[in-house]
Order: C-alpha cells, then sequence, then structure tokens
C-alpha cells in the first residue's frame, strides 16, 4: 500500500500508525525547511497549491492521498484535487467542493444550518453599524477566517464602528453566554459516527481564545444532553454527505436550555488529542483506515473506550519522559503537544479522582 501524504506538520501525529500498518509513505511539501520532513519513505518538495501533489500521486503511481493540512484556505484547491484524481480512480480522503463551500465561509454555513433545520445563534449581514438590529453585546466576524481571526465582541456601537474602520462587512451574530463544546464526526461513503462531545470552557466577553483555557472530555455539563450534541452533529455531517474528518462547534446556553450550532470544520482539528484521550479514536489514523479500506462504523465502535480526559496549556513541558509513540496514547496516559512555549498536555484516566492524581503529578 503507497499513500501520498500532504503536509508534514501533522505527519508525526501518525508515523507510528503508518509503520504499525506497513505502509509505503511518501510526502509532498512546499517547505523544504518544514518539520517531519526525515520521517516518511520519500519525500518531494513542491511548489505550493495542490498541482505538485497532484503530479506526485499519479506518477507514484499511488492507492491513495490523504491531506494533513490543519488550515482552511488550501481546502478548496484540495477538494477540486480530489474531484480530479478520484476520475482517475485515486481516492483523496477529504471533503468535496460542496462540502468545503458551505463550512470554509461561515456565511454560507448559517445558510446551510437554516436550510436543515438546525438551531444557529440569530445573525444579520451588516455592510454599516446603522444596520444593526440585534441587541448588544454582538459577535463580529468575517466570511472566512480561522482561529478566532477577524473575530470582536462588541458591547456598543462605538465598538462597532471600530470593527468597520477595517472592514467593510461584518456577520453580525448574537453573543450567547453559555459554554462551548465541540465534537468530531468520521464520514467516509455514506457513513458517519459522531465521537464524544469536549467541552471547552465558557464564553467570555473578552473573546477568550479556547487554546488559552482548560477543555474536558468528555463533555459533562449539567442540563446538556450528549445525546443531542452528538445527534446534531451526526445530522450535520450527514447533509454535508462528504468524507473525512468534520468538527463542529456548538454553544450551549443556560439560559435558553437550547444547543446552537456554530461552525464546521472539514480538517484535523485542534480536539483531537483530547477526542482521542476521551475514547481512544484517533481521527488521523482513521483517515489512513479509510485510505486502506480498512475503515467501518463497527470497527470504530469496537475499538471505542471511555475515559475521562482534559488538556492543559503548560508553555514548555519539563516533566517526565514519554513512552514512544509519544503523540499516541497507545502506552502513555498523557501526550504533549504543540509549538515549544505554547505547548498543551492532555492527561486522560479512568476515573475522575485518577486524573486528578495524573494532573498533580505532571503539572
Amino acid at each position: 500500500m503507497r499513500i501520498l501524504f500532504i503536509g508534514s506538520r501533522l505527519y508525526d501525529d501518525v508515523d507510528y500508525y503508518v509503520r504499525k500498518k506497513g505502509i509505503e509513505s511518501i510526502l509532498t511539501e512546499s517547505n523544504e525547511d518544514a518539520i517531519n520532513l526525515d520521517l516518511p519513505d520519500q519525500v518531494f518538495i513542491v511548489p505550493r497549491g495542490m498541482d505538485g501533489p497532484k503530479q506526485i500521486a499519479v506518477t507514484q503511481d499511488v492507492d491513495a492521498v490523504v491531506p494533513l493540512i490543519g488550515i482552511d484556505p488550501p481546502l478548496i484547491q484540495v477538494a477540486k484535487m480530489k474531484e480530479e484524481l478520484e476520475e482517475q480512480g485515486i481516492p483523496v480522503i477529504a471533503a468535496d467542493v460542496r462540502a468545503v463551500e458551505l463550512t470554509s465561509n461561515k456565511i454560507n454555513t448559517k445558510q446551510f444550518y437554516k436550510e436543515i433545520g438546525v438551531a444557529t445563534p440569530d445573525y444579520q449581514i451588516l455592510n454599516s453599524p446603522d444596520d444593526l438590529t440585534l441587541d448588544f453585546p454582538v459577535v463580529l466576524k468575517q466570511g472566512e477566517g480561522q482561529g478566532g481571526k477577524d473575530i470582536r465582541i462588541a458591547l456598543n456601537q462605538d465598538d462597532l464602528k471600530e470593527y468597520f474602520e477595517e472592514f467593510s462587512e461584518a456577520l453580525c451574530e448574537k453573543f450567547i453566554e453559555g459554554s462551548e463544546i465541540s465534537i468530531e464526526v468520521l464520514g467516509f461513503n455514506g457513513e458517519y459516527i459522531t465521537l464524544p462531545p469536549i467541552y471547552k470552557g465558557e464564553t467570555t466577553l473578552e473573546g477568550t481564545h479556547p487554546l488559552n483555557k482548560v477543555k474536558l472530555g468528555p463533555c459533562l455539563i449539567d442540563g446538556v444532553d450528549n445525546n443531542l450534541i452528538q445527534h446534531t452533529a451526526y445530522k450535520v455531517a450527514r447533509n454535508l454527505d462528504s468524507d473525512g474528518i468534520f468538527e463542529m462547534d456548538f454553544m450551549y446556553s443556560h439560559k435558553d436550555n437550547q444547543l446552537y450550532a456554530i461552525e464546521v470544520n472539514t480538517r484535523p482539528n485542534g480536539t483531537r488529542y483530547l477526542t482521542s484521550a476521551t475514547c481512544g479514536i484517533n481521527s488521523l489514523c482513521e483517515l489512513i483506515n479509510m485510505a486502506c479500506g480498512d475503515f467501518s462504523l463497527k470497527d470504530v465502535l469496537d475499538k471505542m473506550e471511555y475515559y475521562y480526559s482534559t488538556e492543559i496549556p503548560i508553555g514548555n513541558y519539563t516533566g517526565p519522559e514519554i513512552n514512544e509513540p509519544v503523540k499516541s496514547f497507545d502506552n502513555n496516559d498523557f501526550v504533549v503537544h504543540g509549538p515549544e512555549g505554547y505547548q498543551r498536555i492532555t492527561i486522560r484516566a479512568e476515573s475522575k479522582k485518577e486524573l486528578e492524581n495524573l494532573i498533580n503529578d505532571l503539572t
């Protein structure tokens, strides 16, 4: 089995699994100084874009392509490459053009939620501060962007005017006071399975980024039905009707007793370590199973485990040595990830008490 991986930044997350399955790994990367280039069997440095990976996929006669891309801008190019390569019989484990167009633009996503009957916070498109009809506070966003980029919370008209000094249009959304929740869904060949919801903390008027919060898995919030979260996520994924990983963000309003859908990402995401710690399912490894023809809902369910887990920002890790493979929970109770200075530690245990003890030992 020969698989082409696109992008090296996340490759160390799956290298151990690739070797375990005896896969011949080929990787394309546009940055010759990128990390993890020493891990695959072959590496090709190509120009930015998907023309290079597409050519390598054909000339190297690969059996499948697995993009390991954790940012939004290239996703539409990946989706178009998927169409072209799959016409030639080479499967690409990624979202298709329709799914990317619906999810990469927040306005399109809002309209999609409305069409399929999924609750989302009230919103309007503003071309001027004077167009606002929602009550403050409101959340201001651009149609495209990730990681909190270009998102502001406006408490009054002055905040709104300040935002329009930088932008000519805004997606304006009602601010929801409540709990932030993420959930991963795996999809392949029209079948979908939801993994455990993850709690990412409470919303703040300061707009604190989830990376700076302590997260917990599974999501255990008074009044929140995890079955409802999973059912809603499944409904969204089924209507997107595509392959790969879907990470969905929800907000639960304690005041309204309402679950609101916020956005969908069709790429590897920041909660994948916590999801893996909580249930034993590594979503990136499941992409490889899809590429090999080894993916099934029954297999995922059979592998499902149940742990309590948490993820904590630590800056730089200086604790005990981690067992190989260092990015896997197969032989570890904890995994350290992220760049130096911004590292996070994800820890799991079979009970809340054991988790507390591990946290005390490691932090």
